[in-house]
């Protein structure tokens, strides 16, 4: 029986609307009959790594903008998407790690929350990897990566005919005053943070990209 094979496709920096057009062809081929020209028998999908070239805030499934905010919002210089994840408004931006992880959880044998504890197991193994042991997952509606009562790393995945798509948001040295402007994920009285604000230096963010999908992988948590 072949073993699933799961890509790991990085990207460097990337403008956001194509990074959702590659997630789309992704979520195409993951769609085709197995052994077809589109899809091996073995493929399972792909975790798409990229740092967003521009400012973009996003909204959720659950909403999150008004129009009288998304108009302020591109006032300022973003661009405003509305996506198919869960969730509501985040920001995504420059020194930001994103993962989109387009898997057939099927395939892999996997579970939905196995795979969002294995997103949020690399975001918090990164974390002590640079000295911040104090990393936590939270549960709903708290979902992410916590350090105190700031967020690191917004997790947000949606799920159809057992295909997920989107995944995480790690700052990294990401410019927080655009999380200024929004609330984030709509939690009130929460802070959001970074990991060059946590550790007062420039993070490396090639560094942090090669530790993220290196020997603790997602697909090592899984197994776990």
């Amino acid at each position: 029986m072949l073993q699933p094979v799961v890509r790991l496709v990085r990207l460097n920096r990337l403008p956001y609307a194509e990074l959702l057009a590659l997630q789309e062809r992704w979520l195409r081929r993951l769609q085709a009959e197995p052994g077809s020209e589109a899809l091996s028998a073995a493929e399972a999908g792909a975790l798409l790594l990229c740092e967003p070239a521009g400012p973009v805030y996003t909204s959720g499934l659950r909403g999150g903008l008004t129009p009288e905010e998304t108009a302020r919002l591109r006032a300022l210089g973003a661009e405003v998407r509305a996506t198919g994840r869960g969730g509501l408004a985040t920001f995504h931006g420059p020194g930001q790690l994103l993962c989109h992880s387009v898997l057939d959880l099927r395939r892999l044998g996997l579970r939905l929350r196995t795979h969002v504890a294995a997103l949020e197991s690399c975001a918090v193994r990164v974390c002590e990897l640079l000295g911040l042991h104090g990393a936590r997952a939270r549960p709903p509606p708290y979902t992410g990566v916590w350090l105190g009562e700031r967020k690191v790393c917004a997790i947000g995945v949606r799920c159809g005919r057992h295909i997920t798509s989107h995944g995480l948001a790690l700052n990294c040295c990401t410019d927080l005053v655009w999380f200024e402007h929004i609330v984030p994920c709509g939690l009130v009285g929460t802070g959001v943070t970074s990991l060059s604000e946590e550790l007062q230096s420039t993070s490396h963010f090639g560094v942090i990209t090669l530790w993220l999908f290196s020997s603790h992988t997602w697909l090592e948590a899984t197994t776990r």
